[in-house]
């Protein structure tokens, strides 16, 4: 009718499947003119909210393959509503999420200037953080950036993912200021235009330079390298229990084994969940194997990963798995609530994810702890010389396949540590300290991936300090916004109204 009360909502959408493709796709090219369009809608809660809800609706629809969940004993008929109701419910946690940085941004003093943007712009990354650690597989606009812009991501071994994510706010701002910009008189836009694409070559000189330094790394005093083979068995995960998957597995792993060692590999790596409770046959092998496994600690079942050696009986060591999947691996503790998973209800292990096994300190990731990198950048803190990350992914597709290589690499990058990624499924990858992928096998093929793995002792500033001296940022930012309100968006230009207003026809 004349007014534009639909253009936040399309505006939220549209930037929604941007956001999306961005998550699916990577590349700042996808991500920032996603974020220019949250910018625009950011005082309209609930069209960032809309926004929010449809980027994680098409990241995540790999949640939908759950279905069917009959080989865990569901009904049919509750099957897909159940996977359904799974991948609405992390869509409106994103939207509530959203909505509440909308709130907040109304509530900033001042109007949403420069200042504001920031504090706004690290107060998103911050969050993405503190949510990498709690339940649901966070994939953030921080790991949005990998595999398509390397330069770009360059900058996470200075200031991690949340650094890379308010990156990309404040050039989606920008951006968003531009497109303000052009509707007006003046001198602005041509500075905007200077100082934004200034912006641009800075940031990507700088990331080239941090990549271009992974060559002159200090590595006195590291353990020597080790020949690893890494098996991808590709048993589907709703076979897997079955009496005849069941009595192939120890026949696999043994050729496993002899393949590896014909090809002078000195150890064997297999994915989560690869071995049953008590599983007794990796005992005859030559060749020592750390494979992901379960067992029992204190009358409670875990998820770990475990360390087998010739000759020796049972487990010479483990690390388990500390962030367990809502559901599929941990319920509340109510009766006949165990799970959707058929080794029952696990329990969590420490949370810690440095694991000294013998040879060169690892930090391990099960599964989706690949997404918490402030977890793993404490374990090379605290000694971690690679990084081990094992999964399995299970009747998912391969999108999910490449979001955790992504975000694998973007862990290597953060670190400046080899990263050795093993999956049933896949992905199956070398990963060197620049966050290159160097060797991977086909996906959903099982197949077995010879590497070599060089231990690293470099230490990147995002090891030394993580996100602190962005949380002093925001700290600082915030005094500052409320002794002196900054400036606020250009004012867009209003379209006359094509009609009267109501009593003037």
């Amino acid at each position: 009718m004349g007014n534009d009360r639909s253009l936040p909502v399309l505006r939220g959408l549209s930037g929604g499947v941007l956001a999306g493709l961005g998550l699916c796709l990577s590349g700042p090219w996808w991500m920032v003119p996603a974020l220019a369009m949250l910018w625009s809608v950011v005082r309209s809660p609930l069209a960032a909210a809309l926004w929010a809800a449809v980027a994680v609706a098409i990241s995540h629809r790999w949640l939908i393959a759950l279905h069917p969940l009959t080989w865990l004993g569901v009904p049919a008929p509750l099957s897909l509503p159940i996977a359904l109701l799974v991948w609405l419910a992390c869509a409106m946690a994103a939207a509530l999420l959203v909505l509440g940085w909308s709130l907040l941004a109304r509530w900033l003093p001042g109007r949403c200037g420069i200042r504001q943007a920031l504090v706004l712009s690290l107060i998103w990354a911050l969050s993405e953080t503190l949510l990498a650690r709690g339940p649901l597989f966070w994939i953030g606009v921080g790991g949005s950036v990998l595999p398509g812009d390397r330069w770009f991501a360059g900058l996470a071994c200075w200031f991690g993912a949340a650094g890379l994510a308010t990156i990309q706010l404040l050039l989606g701002w920008w951006l968003w200021q531009l497109w303000v910009a052009l509707r007006v008189e003046g001198e602005q836009r041509w500075r905007l235009l200077r100082w934004g694409v200034l912006a641009l070559v800075v940031t990507h000189g700088l990331g080239a330079l941090a990549l271009a330094g992974t060559s002159d790394r200090n590595i006195d005093g590291t353990e020597p390298a080790v020949s690893v083979a890494l098996w991808q068995p590709a048993i589907p995960t709703r076979e897997k229990f079955s009496e005849r998957r069941q009595a192939e597995l120890p026949l696999r792993l043994r050729q496993a084994m002899d393949r590896s060692q014909q090809k002078g590999a000195e150890l064997l790596i297999a994915p989560e969940g690869t071995l049953p409770l008590k599983f007794k046959d990796a005992e005859s092998g030559g060749l020592p194997l750390i494979s992901g496994g379960f067992r029992w600690v204190d009358g409670q079942q875990r998820s770990s990963l475990l360390l087998l050696e010739p000759g020796i009986a049972g487990t010479s060591g483990s690390i388990d798995k500390h962030r367990l999947v809502p559901l599929g691996e941990w319920m509340p503790s109510f009766p006949a609530l165990a799970g959707l998973s058929a080794v029952g209800g696990l329990h969590p292990g420490e949370a810690s994810r440095l694991w000294r096994w013998g040879g060169a300190p690892a930090a391990v990731a099960i599964c989706y702890e690949i997404s918490n990198g402030t977890a793993l950048a404490r374990a090379v803190s605290d000694g971690a010389q690679w990084i081990l990350a094992a999964a399995n992914l299970d009747p998912y597709p391969r999108l999910l396949q490449r979001q955790f290589l992504a975000l694998a690499q973007l862990r290597s990058l953060e670190t400046a540590r080899p990263l050795l990624s093993v999956a049933n499924t896949g992905p199956t990858a070398q990963i060197a300290d620049s966050g290159v992928v160097q060797a991977e096998l086909p996906a959903m093929r099982s197949g077995l991936l010879q590497t070599r793995l060089e231990p690293l002792r470099f230490s990147t500033p995002y090891v030394v300090w993580r996100e602190w001296p962005l949380w002093l940022l925001l700290t600082a930012l915030t005094v500052l916004i409320g002794a002196r309100p900054g400036s606020g968006l250009l004012p867009a230009r209003t379209r006359p109204r094509k009609t009267p207003p109501p009593g003037q026809e």
